[in-house]
């Protein structure tokens, strides 16, 4: 798995995924709406740590910079 992401993408994710959990733990989000959405908080989580988001893989796409990728 190459890192496909850049430093700002995984920034955000990692304060949506935040969000999401304050706002589920202080139950302004519940139920099914609240679970879906820490379900994808998760991902967001796991994606952010790893600099690898599948997805991207799919369509080709990277947001991290190129002069920075090692050869």
């Amino acid at each position: 798995m190459k890192p496909n992401m850049g430093s700002t993408d995984r920034v955000i994710r990692s304060i949506v995924a935040a969000v999401v959990v304050v706002l589920f733990f202080t139950n302004v989000i519940s139920g099914a709406l609240g679970i879906v959405l820490m379900l994808l908080a998760a991902v967001f989580a796991i994606t952010s740590f790893m600099s690898f988001c599948p997805l991207y893989t799919v369509f080709r796409f990277s947001t991290r910079d190129t002069a920075k990728r090692p050869n």
